[in-house]
């Protein structure tokens, strides 16, 4: 009997121990072997226990969880814990890109980056890390739409993996409200935005389209629809013919509508690496000293705003339709400042 109170006493306390190392609290054998009332050989071999446990179970590689002893926090500790810790790099990192994105707003940002925090990132690491994003919380600037999109965002990826068709009520850049049901696709994300690639049912594309023969699917911003409601209703998607929402990504600027082309340009500017990073799809077709030559595949209107943006950095070649819009345009600039 006393065998069986003096094991359950033990087998308690490993586990109040195990619980704490995962916590990533900082174990120290002095002050555990007086909060037990045990020695600390006692705690030592708890911990030798624990060890032994955690290198048993950790068959992944990417975890090599290990319990070390902390000079510098005189204790104990669990380390590659990766399955739920954040090293404070990371941690930085994550909650950087995050706010840098401003896609969500305040109420949803601080939800995210709380969360992000005190969920992943070992409590001994909480308070460097906190401090260090602290300024860029408070002077947060959300999204002008202020629409909660996340649980929206829920709804359309289930809609997209178990291919159900979502009936919507979508606010144009025009203003004007359209009532569409449509087969989802894809989600993406560009620029302080969340998007929502579909394809219409039932659409007339010849008086509707700019061109009758897109087979590209629609781009709607997620904060404008309005009302959403997912169908029990399935379309298929033929594996050969299913939308590849990653090639996609790579072609599409700032999420215009438009036709998929190929397009050549020059570059004489300071950094073709931006250059290849903007355009996934880009190749560099031929480059002397610093001028390049490049070539790229991309969806949509939205190429024009960005190669206007490069100034004389960047001379269109191909097509000869996007030369003359650009010649166009700049003429039109020339004329407003004269």
């Amino acid at each position: 009997m006393v065998n069986d109170i003096g094991s359950s006493v033990k087998y308690n306390r490993i586990l109040g121990l195990c619980k704490r190392f995962l916590n990533g609290d900082i174990i120290n054998k002095q002050a555990e072997a007086e909060r037990y009332q045990v020695t600390e050989k006692s705690i030592q071999r708890d911990i030798d226990d624990l060890r032994s446990f955690f290198a048993e179970m950790d068959i992944d590689e990417d975890s090599n969880r290990e319990l070390i002893y902390d000079r510098q926090q005189k204790g104990y500790r669990l380390i590659g814990n990766s399955a739920v810790e954040l090293s404070n790099s990371e941690a930085l990192a994550v909650c950087k890109i995050l706010l840098e994105s401003r896609a969500f707003t305040k109420r949803e940002m601080y939800g995210l980056i709380n969360k992000i925090v005190n969920g992943c990132v070992p409590k001994r690491n909480l308070k460097q890390v906190n401090e260090l994003i602290i300024n860029e919380k408070f002077y947060y600037s959300e999204p002008h739409h202020k629409q909660m999109i996340v649980s929206k965002l829920w709804d359309l990826g289930k809609a997209i993996h178990e291919h159900k068709a979502i009936e919507v009520e979508y606010v144009r850049k025009d203003g004007n409200l359209v009532k569409r049901v449509i087969e989802p696709v894809g989600l993406m994300f560009s620029e302080y935005y969340f998007y929502l690639a579909a394809f219409i049912e039932n659409i007339d594309k010849a008086s509707e389209f700019t061109d009758k023969d897109d087979v590209f699917p629609t781009v709607y911003r997620v904060d404008r629809i309005k009302k959403y409601h997912v169908l029990d209703k399935h379309f298929a998607v033929p594996y050969s013919n299913r939308f590849q929402e990653g090639e996609f990504r790579k072609r599409v600027q700032f999420m215009y509508s438009g036709t998929l082309q190929k397009i050549k340009f020059e570059y004489t500017g300071p950094a073709i690496e931006a250059v290849l990073d903007r355009l996934p799809s880009a190749e560099i077709e031929k480059h002397v000293g610093k001028r390049y030559v490049v070539k790229a595949e991309v969806y949509g209107t939205g190429i024009q705003q960005w190669l206007k943006s490069q100034g004389s950095m960047v001379r269109v070649l191909e097509p000869q339709e996007l030369v003359d819009i650009i010649v166009s345009d700049l003429d039109k600039c020339r004329k407003y400042y004269k």
